[in-house]
């Protein structure tokens, strides 16, 4: 087993074991990859405030996010196709989270379903819904989200229509996948992930296959999820949903500051500032360059999270000491899980918590709750003085 000391060794073994479809739908963005690129590269643009002479002992990463204790401000993004990255990934991903005391959050768009997550873990995860036309389906998720025990409900903002994923075109990508000779070829080189995908509990969309009126294989899935995403979506459904749930509700998918303004009147718990990393609006702002500027227009009447771009602890650090109250990873902990499973997802996560506990003491800092802007060297133009006029 080589030495893994960064998120990119993970990613090296990932790409060897998992089917080319499954690791291009992860590792790569919508149109040109341009935000793709930039969300991880914009981080680079920041630099950190070293200090020395700085008692350091004592240090601590955990915080909160919506109210709830955890051991350092990372969440498991929801991520589609889980289940396809590794045999029962959701299962594994959500008790790997359980087990460190960091949020998981199940994809609508999972292999495993809701109860299937609830039942292996046993303890209560974050739920993130998709909204579609077909109402009485949505009304059924979500009380199955309910069911289940589910901490928190996260609407998807950022989806209401397919951003252009030309890699997933070409790659005809599915679940389970197409056998043609091309996916066959590949699948060849990938044997021990065809092993594992024998045994597992689900290899198709286990919270639409069977909970839809007319869909009960994947055959017809592909045409149903095109048709479903909600063009209509506005902030009079959203807050219907917030009634619906009754709980704790974050908005993911915000890049502008008004958007954010709107969040906070419909009483949103927490908003999540991304561009669904880089899959939907190509040519966007990155996320950790968007931050700033919804901060400022927010302060604190609404929690603010960051996802898209994360690949370390000290991308953490950075959007912490910007202002951010918690971070998502989602290409990270898939990069864990693809290459080792569950253990990889613990290690992608011990990792990441290493990397953000050395780099607070070497910035002179023991509290990850005391972060902040003086901590950063930040370029004068690097939240950006757009003219949108």
């Amino acid at each position: 087993m080589p030495v893994i000391t960064n998120i990119q060794d993970l990613k090296r073994i990932y790409e060897r074991r998992v089917p080319r479809m499954f690791f291009d739908y992860a590792e790569s963005g919508s149109w040109t990859e341009q935000t793709f690129r930039d969300n991880s590269r914009d981080f680079e643009q920041i630099r950190l405030r070293q200090r020395v002479a700085v008692n350091m002992t004592g240090r601590s990463t955990a915080t909160q996010m919506i109210g709830q204790d955890v051991t350092m401000p990372i969440a498991l993004a929801p991520v589609g196709l889980t289940g396809m990255q590794h045999a029962d990934g959701e299962i594994k991903a959500a008790r790997a989270a359980r087990d460190y005391g960091v949020p998981f959050t199940l994809s609508t768009m999972s292999i495993n379903s809701i109860e299937d997550v609830a039942e292996a873990t046993g303890a209560p995860f974050w739920f993130q819904l998709y909204t579609m036309t077909d109402q009485d389906y949505v009304r059924r998720l979500i009380d199955r989200a309910k069911a289940a025990n589910c901490s928190a409900l996260v609407i998807t903002l950022d989806l209401q229509i397919l951003g252009q994923r030309h890699k997933d075109i070409k790659n005809g990508l599915s679940a389970p996948p197409k056998l043609t000779p091309k996916t066959i070829a590949n699948l060849m080189t990938k044997w021990r992930w065809g092993i594992e995908m024998l045994g597992a509990k689900r290899r198709n969309f286990g919270n639409i296959v069977g909970h839809v009126h007319g869909i009960s294989d994947t055959s017809s899935l592909g045409a149903w999820t095109t048709e479903q995403f909600d063009p209509a979506l506005d902030w009079n459904k959203i807050a219907k949903l917030k009634e619906q749930w009754g709980g704790k509700v974050i908005l993911k998918g915000i890049l502008d500051a008004q958007d954010a303004k709107m969040a906070v009147k419909c009483g949103a718990d927490a908003i999540v500032v991304s561009n669904h990393g880089g899959r939907q609006l190509d040519g966007a702002l990155s996320a950790i360059r968007a931050l700033p500027s919804i901060l400022d227009a927010v302060g604190d009447q609404i929690e603010v999270h960051l996802d898209s771009g994360i690949r370390s602890g000290q991308d953490v650090l950075k959007a912490m000491a910007l202002g951010a109250k918690g971070t998502y990873i989602g290409r990270a902990f898939i990069y864990g899980l693809g290459a080792m499973g569950e253990k990889g997802v613990t290690k992608t996560l011990e990792v990441l918590h290493k990397e953000l506990d050395t780099t607070m003491a070497l910035c002179g800092e023991t509290q990850v709750t005391q972060l902040g802007r003086h901590n950063l060297l930040i370029p004068k133009t690097f939240a950006g003085d757009w003219d949108n006029r």
